[in-house]
């Protein structure tokens, strides 16, 4: 592969990334706002539909968005693509509908499981809840210190055990400045930079290639340029269209992010969110069909995966500057993601876990009511903010801490992979998406239905999905997906509360 970068230049790059970020920081995060909850974990709740919009795509860039959308491009041609984007606008675009609602029904929330506990009066589904939540973040930070650290290891020589710790300060040394207002400033700028860096590196990538090219691979290496192809929409494009829409809703980072946005804006936000996340996986695709088809010769080394497919592409085309630009695009996409994980983890410990005194909580309880506070509870409330911040702050760095240990586990144990805890996310995402969406909608949804819904989804799907996926069969993975719902549904109509009208939902806060 060419294209290398030296490791000096790598460490230097890194660190000038990283003091970016954190001057950023420094210069655009408002000063009072750190100083309280509301503003560390919610931005005031004064996030705007532009800057939201922008950080919820770049939240939602993952590495592996980076890479895929050229595999895609490169294996199943327009069909692969198409049924990767799309779901993946879908899964942003539908909290158009979700996110007006929580916000309805619990104004001043701060978390989903939160809103679920108020709606159900239930611990034992507070803390069902609670597991896929915290884990999708567990997920975030694993995936992008591990795959995002593999790339730039390639690419530079330094040692992955080197690099993913240097990705992790990175990331905790700007977030835990001004929590999610570092993390949506921060966004802004590494969505900029992705489209400033495809913007010079796509059209020379596309001159070198020559004219034809991106037309030559349409149909991939499987030969096939029709989108609706049924043996991709019916099996890679519900798989994925499942597995993204329950991901998302499964997500704290963009429930965060519905509780932080102005309450006229947030529609307006997600669908300005997902517009703008789509043109990247279909800018980067066009690196897949150059070099599937026949006018660029670009061919993955032994051992290197399908997924750096783009990333080859750009290597053989175009000179050594060019790929270093290509790891700084990389770097922002999954530093995105790293501060967003970061942050959806600081409201869930902070508003779901930590314990706080009942004098705490009575005012906690006002705040939300916008209740006015005494003299005593108002001299109290600084004392309080430091101590939320406190717990939010130690959240962050134990999850950093758990998803590089998590990573690895997955680098030394050669049994212990990213497709397992995957398999693991996948499933937990898939068994509590039916009670969330119920429980926003449909009065009737009861305690019992959801945890015993989602405890069987749990049991039964876990094990079946995985052998599934051993199998690699994608009617058996697609049917697993299907019982999970089912059995989520099932239980959910079974024990409803039958001694209930169809009467309009409350406001449970």
């Amino acid at each position: 592969m060419d294209g290398y970068i030296s490791q000096a230049l790598g460490y230097w790059f890194l660190a000038g990334f990283g003091a970016i970020m954190i001057l950023i920081t420094y210069l655009f995060a408002r000063w009072k706002r750190w100083n309280t909850h509301e503003g560390f974990l919610l931005a005031n709740r004064k996030l705007g539909w532009k800057l939201g919009g922008v950080s919820i795509a770049a939240s939602w860039i993952w590495a592996p968005a980076l890479f895929l959308s050229s595999q895609f491009a490169y294996e199943m041609g327009l069909p692969g693509i198409f049924w990767f984007t799309f779901p993946n606008i879908l899964a942003l675009a539908v909290f158009y509908f979700l996110g007006p609602r929580i916000r309805q029904l619990l104004p001043e929330g701060y978390t989903l499981p939160q809103y679920i506990q108020y709606r159900l009066k239930s611990s034992r589904v507070h803390k069902a809840y609670l597991v896929p939540y915290f884990f999708y973040q567990i997920m975030a930070v694993t995936v992008q210190l591990f795959a995002g650290g593999n790339l730039i290891s390639l690419l530079t020589g330094i040692p992955l055990m080197q690099i993913m710790p240097i990705l992790l300060i990175i990331a905790l040394g700007y977030t835990l400045i001004s929590g999610l207002e570092a993390s949506v400033v921060t966004d802004f700028i590494q969505m900029l930079t992705i489209f400033v860096i495809g913007a010079i590196i796509l059209p020379l990538a596309w001159q070198s290639a020559g004219s034809g090219a991106i037309a030559a691979g349409f149909g991939g290496l499987n030969g096939t340029s029709n989108i609706f192809d049924p043996g991709v929409a019916f099996s890679f494009g519900l798989i994925t269209a499942i597995s993204l829409i329950a991901g998302s809703i499964s997500d704290q980072q963009y429930w965060q992010r519905t509780f932080a946005l102005k309450r006229k804006e947030i529609g307006k936000a997600f669908i300005f969110g997902s517009l703008v996340f789509g043109i990247v996986p279909i800018a980067l695709s066009t690196l897949g069909f150059m070099a599937a088809g026949d006018a660029v010769s670009v061919t993955l080394p032994e051992g290197i995966d399908a997924s750096m497919i783009g990333v080859q592409t750009v290597s053989v085309l175009l000179p050594a500057w060019a790929t270093m630009l290509f790891v700084i695009m990389l770097l922002a996409g999954l530093s995105s993601t790293l501060d967003s994980a970061f942050s959806a983890t600081a409201s869930l410990w902070s508003t779901d876990v930590a314990k706080y005194s009942s004098k705490e909580n009575k005012i906690l309880e006002k705040e939300q009511g916008h209740e006015a506070l005494s003299k005593n509870e108002k001299e109290m409330e600084s004392k309080l903010d430091k101590h939320v911040l406190r717990q939010a702050r130690f959240a962050m760095i134990g999850m950093g801490l758990l998803g590089w240990l998590i990573a690895m586990a997955v680098y030394y144990i050669p049994s212990l992979g990213l497709s397992q805890l995957f398999w693991i996310e996948a499933t937990t995402s898939v068994v509590v998406v039916i009670p969330t969406v119920l429980s926003l909608y449909w009065s009737k949804i009861s305690e019992k239905g959801v945890f015993w819904g989602v405890v069987f989804a749990f049991i039964i799907g876990l094990p079946l999905f995985i052998y599934s996926n051993i199998l690699g069969e994608s009617k058996w993975i697609l049917a697993t997906y299907a019982l999970a719902l089912g059995i989520s549904i099932f239980f959910s109509l079974f024990f409803r509360e039958k001694n209930k009208d169809n009467e309009p939902l409350k406001i449970v806060s």
